[in-house]
């Protein structure tokens, strides 16, 4: 399995996985060219996209979804009650509403819940030859009901949305600090690394640090967070990238 995030922000956030036999991608933001710009630096074609598996209908994440399947027509998997809100898909040929597990040959897709205010919204976990990536943005919290279908997984890609004390103190009117702290926001860099400090296990390989906020957060400021956080539980775990709104991260070959 090979994971390369091409896109992750407030701007669009867009993921590439290739599985023995499938080419997936998760979420369809920012827009059509620089998706095909990021999927060309991997020798892929967006006409070679299998599967579109969506997280949720915030437009940051679907924002170029109209243009891509008005030229391709990839099977597309969502929640039922998110197309309220992409009317635009209601004739699509290709659209699937399994809730998990899903089965394609050696590849598994389990989907859990996630809490953020979009309807339907979800995150997934593929599962394929021993090895398996969860991919979870944009929740305000996760039930400790799934911290045993989230532990010990081979890959995390992983919401660390803002800094507290930045987000307070920033400029953004009072009512939206409040959502996004809110259980239906987004998690926060100290939420995040408690998290990920509960799931990190002997067969995790490295963690991605997703969703990072331009406004009310900066690259170093999560990760080391997230590296005190484990220090500190005695977890010697140090394999930590964080994604970039305009710069693919390179493939992680699980």
């Amino acid at each position: 399995m090979l994971v390369s995030v091409l896109a992750s922000g407030s701007e669009g956030n867009c993921t590439f996985i290739q599985t023995n036999n499938k080419k997936i991608l998760i979420d369809i933001g920012m827009n059509y060219k620089y998706i095909t710009e990021k999927l060309g630096e991997l020798n892929v074609l967006p006409s070679e996209i299998d599967y579109v598996f969506i997280t949720h209908t915030h437009s940051d994440h679907t924002g170029a979804m109209k243009v891509f399947f008005k030229n391709h027509t990839p099977y597309v998997f969502l929640d039922e009650k998110m197309l309220k809100e992409l009317s635009f898909l209601e004739n699509y040929p290709n659209l699937s509403f399994d809730k998990g597990p899903i089965n394609f040959d050696t590849l598994t897709v389990e989907i859990f819940k996630t809490s953020h205010d979009a309807p339907g919204s979800r995150g997934y976990i593929f599962k394929e030859d021993g090895k398996s990536a969860v991919y979870i943005t944009d929740t305000g919290y996760i039930n400790h009901k799934l911290f045993d279908k989230l532990s010990n997984h081979s890959l995390y890609i992983f919401e660390s949305n803002h800094d507290v004390e930045m987000l307070m103190h920033g400029k953004y009117p009072t009512w939206l600090k409040s959502r996004i702290r809110g259980d239906e926001g987004h998690l926060s860099n100290q939420q995040s690394a408690f998290y990920l400090s509960k799931l990190i296990g002997e067969n995790t390989k490295e963690v991605v640090l997703a969703h990072i906020s331009k406004e009310n957060n900066d690259p170093e400021l999560a990760l080391n967070n997230l590296r005190e956080t484990l220090n500190s539980n005695g977890i010697a775990f140090d394999n930590i990238i964080v994604a970039k709104q305009r710069e693919r991260v390179d493939c992680v070959k699980l």
